[in-house]
């Protein structure tokens, strides 16, 4: 364990029926940060110390992911529960807000979170995930639907489940090896890290559940107003899941935005 790490502190919170496991460092405004799939709080290892510096970091296990409780039912992983979570932690921390920083379904999480609770946000914080609105028009176009074709593979049961904890898990180490830029991003102990904490009982299927639920939640609905959040968005433009082009217009709807494009050449 290195010295920064050995300043960090696991603890687990109960919130909305849910114990959830997260890691903390730092001192000050909260500052909570939501990963995506398929990870946990070890997303963030290279942010935690970096802004514990100015805040108190708390990146969590969502609900379903690594050491955080894993409810059996499909019905659990819906948004207006991840919603609930999430307030319940900044409250359960003793805070009335933070800033909220999401990746991938933790961004959606945020983007949700923002719309239900702006009273509760100094700041978003969102990267590589769009919009809700501009994410419902991007599925309407052929370019984006292929993208997303593993979103309909994921409706299946079971053999998802399958697939991914085949020869040691190896197609979440193809995730994270051929889809990064930098082919040495992920470091062999990094990888284990993730196929450990997909290797838990239940893990696998609580983070497909995401998924499996996505067509009934209202973050594909494609009307939503003004967000009256200061809002960054951090975009990485090789993202092959996600084309930038579903960041066009989103002025539109936070009524303060900045956008941060980077374009990764892998040398």
């Amino acid at each position: 364990m290195s010295l920064i790490e050995s300043s960090w502190k696991h603890e687990y919170i109960i919130t909305n029926r849910v114990k959830l496991h997260y890691v903390t460092q730092g001192e000050g405004p909260l500052m909570l940060m939501l990963h995506g799939f398929p990870e946990f709080w070890y997303s963030w290892r290279h942010q935690i110390p970096e802004f514990a510096q100015n805040f108190k970091v708390v990146a969590l296990d969502l609900r379903g992911y690594n050491d955080s409780d894993k409810p059996n039912e499909q019905s659990a992983y819906v948004m207006d529960d991840f919603i609930k979570d999430v307030e319940g932690v900044i409250k359960g921390l003793g805070y009335q807000k933070c800033v909220l920083v999401g990746h991938d379904w933790g961004g959606a999480i945020a983007w949700n979170f923002a719309y239900t609770h702006p009273e509760m946000l100094e700041q978003l914080i969102i990267l590589n995930l769009p919009h809700p609105a501009k994410f419902a028009q991007g599925l309407r176009t052929p370019q984006q639907l292929l993208r997303s074709n593993y979103v309909f593979f994921f409706q299946l049961p079971w053999i998802p489940e399958l697939l991914l904890q085949s020869s040691d898990y190896q197609a979440i180490e193809t995730t994270f090896k051929n889809l990064a830029v930098n082919k040495s991003a992920f470091s062999k102990a990094d990888i284990d890290a993730y196929k450990n904490a997909a290797a838990k009982r239940g893990a696998l299927t609580a983070m497909l559940n995401y998924y499996r639920n996505i067509f009934q939640q209202r973050m594909l609905n494609p009307n939503w107003g003004v967000l009256e959040v200061p809002t960054l968005m951090i975009w990485g433009e090789n993202d092959p899941a996600l084309g930038k082009e579903l960041t066009y217009d989103t002025a539109a709807y936070p009524s303060s935005v900045t956008f941060r494009h980077k374009q990764v050449v892998n040398n």
